[in-house]
């Protein structure tokens, strides 16, 4: 094994030099980490791992902390997939290592050890949602001037580092397509009040039927609320089809909820496209499949994941100050928010 020693004696350095170089710590000039790195590849010399993240007082880790959720595929689900794949694809681009942890949600969140055991440099939080324990965690996080960032949640009234969508956007276009289509009578099948994006969908939907006259009476016999699992809209849809000479468009926070939805309405012989115009959101890859084709609202999640992990790993490096970032959604339409009124 070559050693440290027959590098700086190649290179006609001393030893802390060629530590420095590797480790990247103090100046340095040019021709010197030049004359480092050419005797290192001479004679195959690779720094060992573990030293290097001590001298740097870095692990080469970037963290990803996931939600804990039994009998949920997570990794096959469309949000956590193209979010994970984003970030991968650039922690891999940096030249850092990607450290996958879970949590349950009805567990105290821990994310302190995580930076305290130096197991990570910098960590990206998903399904984050807000409760007083979880805001407590993440201001101490701050507090401490730990990096770590949000993705798809927000905080109101903190100025932690997130990355978002422009749900509120997205959710009212969807709704004034809805109207534009003729559809008055639109329900709402939302997810869980602790997570801020669906509290953004609804903003959005209450935005665009405010400006249909719809007051909030009408609006709090309008909404429904899953959990964003497609079992949740399967078993809203019988509730729905009760109110079927009511209701003539529904639109889900999700396309899991929509499609459960609209295989509940099936069986019960409500038809999407036919009967009922539905519109889900997040323009999974399932909405292009489903029977008739979902309308849905393209949430680019890949893109968040791979922006977050840029930014926060940019922060660590001191170029990078705190950021707020949202991008933007778009609407695709399809066969499902169609109906013939005939």
């Amino acid at each position: 094994m070559v050693t440290r020693k027959e590098v700086a004696e190649l290179a006609g350095v001393s030893e802390a030099t060629v530590s420095r170089v590797f480790n990247g710590v103090g100046p340095m000039k040019a021709q010197t980490k030049l004359r480092v790195q050419e005797a290192a590849k001479t004679l195959n010399y690779h720094p060992n791992a573990i030293a290097q993240s001590f001298a740097r007082r870095k692990s080469g880790n970037l963290g990803v902390v996931l939600p804990y959720l039994p009998k949920v595929h997570l990794f096959s689900t469309y949000y956590f997939s193209e979010v994970l794949s984003g970030i991968g694809a650039k922690v891999k681009d940096k030249g850092y290592d990607l450290l996958l942890t879970f949590r349950s949600l009805d567990e105290e969140s821990d994310y302190i050890e995580r930076f305290r055991s130096q197991k990570v440099d910098a960590c990206i939080i998903l399904g984050a949602s807000d409760t007083p324990q979880e805001r407590e965690q993440l201001k101490t996080l701050e507090s401490e001037g730990h990096h770590f960032c949000l993705v798809n949640q927000h905080f109101a009234g903190e100025s932690f580092n997130e990355v978002d969508a422009d749900h509120i956007g997205g959710s009212y276009r969807a709704v004034k397509h809805l109207m534009d289509k003729g559809h008055k009578q639109i329900a709402f099948l939302n997810g869980s009040s602790q997570f801020s994006n669906s509290a953004d969908r609804y903003e959005g939907y209450r935005k665009a039927m405010g400006e249909a006259g719809k007051d909030a009476e009408a609006l709090r016999n309008l909404y429904y609320e899953g959990n964003y699992s497609r079992t949740s809209g399967y078993r809203m849809a019988a509730a729905l089809y009760e109110r079927r000479h009511e209701i003539d468009a529904i639109f889900a926070a999700n396309d899991r909820m929509a499609i459960g939805l609209m295989q509940g309405l099936r069986e019960l012989g409500w038809e999407a496209g036919r009967d009922v115009a539905i519109v889900g959101y997040d323009d999974s890859d399932a909405a292009r499949v489903t029977d008739p084709p979902l309308t849905s609202v393209a949430v680019p999640f890949y893109d968040m994941g791979s922006l977050a992990a840029e930014r926060l790993l940019a922060q660590v490096n001191g170029e990078q100050g705190s950021f707020q970032v949202k991008l933007d959604t778009e609407l695709v339409v399809r066969q499902s928010c169609s109906r013939n009124f005939s």
